[in-house]
């Protein structure tokens, strides 16, 4: 076996690790866990985006809270059946690195395994393969295994280093921010090289897209957002651009909350003819957020063309270079998670306040945002090298016309249902406009259903009328 190393962490990064949620890229287990289980744990991070596990921290019940400790192996010799086990399967090395972590006050020590993703499919005990969902080890088999392997195919830019003098980074203010809260503490060399952010002595674009000053001196035309505000609802044109492009500019964290702020700032001087005359267009800030953070965190590096946000009289489009990874479509991509640039999207994440806090649901935080405003959700399109979200200002149908069109297929309408359809939070709210229909006698109340097997149906036409 390797020599395994142990790594002293104060107390405070101790109580970090004990109230870490975990999550697409967390993960914690008590000593006593199967080998079979820690084999999943390793291939579903390696087989996703990578990830963090921590074996030797308890879970407990107290009245009803969930609690943990940290209860680590006695010793590191304890822990050699763990260790042989999983390094049968994944090697010490560039992709899995093991460590040991001791606190002071705390009892054993805890393993620490860093997986990054593979190129290759990671493989469990019995030959299983597994990916990550949220905080879930999901085995894939069939169908969906085939699509793991198309994807794996695929060598992400990120990865790939650049000639730029090293300094450029260790001495970044930025860097040294972030090694201050990363569990465990590094320097900013040490950590550069524990995340495999230089090779060579060369930085890769990842290291340079997250923690240069100015990543776009290394990186032209690939590393920007560029933002356009046209005075038109048509198809964008030199006439119709008002004043010149905005170039959004930094570290990948910066540059996107930048771009948010600065596009809704763009759009608050756009008014649409509403019911009381000419009324200011709102788009909620979670939908830019979101849909901002996926073009740049999931774009094609290696595409020289910079995310563009043109914003329209009607509309915000938001251009991301390359097409959707994996076995991602614009059909299922509500539903489907691919991280076509794992190593960007699991360190940002480690950032405070990260903006892909939810990893995954960030576009259907987008789309249930712009729902509440009543508006139409985005449309998601693939031209020919780019992914296009279209954030229109199209307002829903009225909820009676939602309420109506549903009927027409449907024999019934609960409350619950009627406010999933129609975005509307309040019960009593939906209620108001079941009593509008039904006092222009289109629809009624359901028979002897009462409380929540209350319901609405379509009115019967009296039969006096025939």
């Amino acid at each position: 076996m390797d020599f395994i190393t142990a790594h002293e962490i104060t107390g405070v990064e101790r109580d970090r690790l004990l109230t870490l949620e975990e999550d697409t890229f967390n993960d914690l287990k008590g000593m006593e866990v199967s080998t079979k289980k820690l084999s999943a744990a390793v291939s579903a991070f390696a087989n996703t985006a990578g990830g963090d596990l921590y074996i030797g921290i308890a879970e407990y019940e107290f009245m009803g809270v969930k609690m943990r400790n940290w209860r680590g192996f006695v010793d590191q010799e304890a822990a050699n059946g763990h260790i042989q086990s999983l390094e049968a399967l994944f090697p010490l090395g560039g992709e899995y690195s093991y460590q040991f972590l001791r606190a002071p006050g705390s009892d054993g020590v805890v393993l620490h395994v860093q997986v990054q993703r593979t190129a290759q499919i990671a493989k469990a005990h019995g030959n299983k393969v597994y990916v990550r969902r949220g905080a879930q080890n999901l085995e894939v088999k069939g169908k969906a295994l085939e699509q793991l392997r198309l994807a794996k195919g695929i060598e992400s830019y990120e990865k790939q280093t650049v000639d730029v003098n090293l300094s450029a980074l260790t001495e970044s203010a930025i860097l040294k921010d972030f090694v201050k809260q990363v569990v465990p503490n590094l320097a900013p060399k040490a950590f550069l090289q524990k995340q495999n952010l230089i090779r060579g002595n060369k930085p890769t674009v990842a290291a340079l897209l997250l923690f240069a000053e100015e990543p776009q001196a290394a990186l032209p035309k690939r590393s920007g957002i560029k933002l356009y505000r046209y005075k038109t609802t048509g198809a964008p044109s030199r006439d119709a651009l008002v004043d010149v492009p905005v170039s959004i500019e930094g570290p990948m964290i910066d540059m996107i909350r930048k771009a948010v702020s600065e596009t809704a700032r763009m759009i608050e001087g756009i008014q649409k003819l509403g019911a009381k005359g000419l009324e200011p267009v709102v788009y909620p800030v979670e939908t830019l957020h979101e849909i901002v953070t996926n073009a740049v965190l999931h774009r094609d590096y290696s595409i020289a063309s910079d995310v563009h946000i043109r914003v329209f009289d009607n509309r915000v489009e938001v251009e991301s270079p390359g097409i959707l990874p994996g076995q991602v479509t614009v059909k299922n991509i509500l539903d489907e998670q691919f991280a076509r640039n794992g190593m960007l999207v699991r360190l940002i994440n480690k950032f405070p306040n990260p903006p892909n806090k939810d990893v995954g649901e960030g576009l259907n935080t987008a789309f249930k945002a712009m729902q509440k405003l009543r508006l139409k959700p985005p449309v998601i399109m693939e031209p020919e090298n780019s992914v296009l979200v279209d954030i229109r200002h199209d307002p829903m149908a009225s909820p009676e016309e939602s309420v109506m069109d549903y009927l027409a297929n449907h024999a019934e309408i609960k409350n619950g249902v009627a406010r999933a359809l129609t975005g509307i939070s309040s019960e009593n709210s939906m209620k108001d406009v079941f009593l509008r229909l039904a006092k222009r006698n289109l629809i009624e109340r359901v028979p002897n259903k009462k409380g929540a097997s209350a319901a609405w149906q379509k009115k019967t036409p009296s039969p006096d009328l025939f």
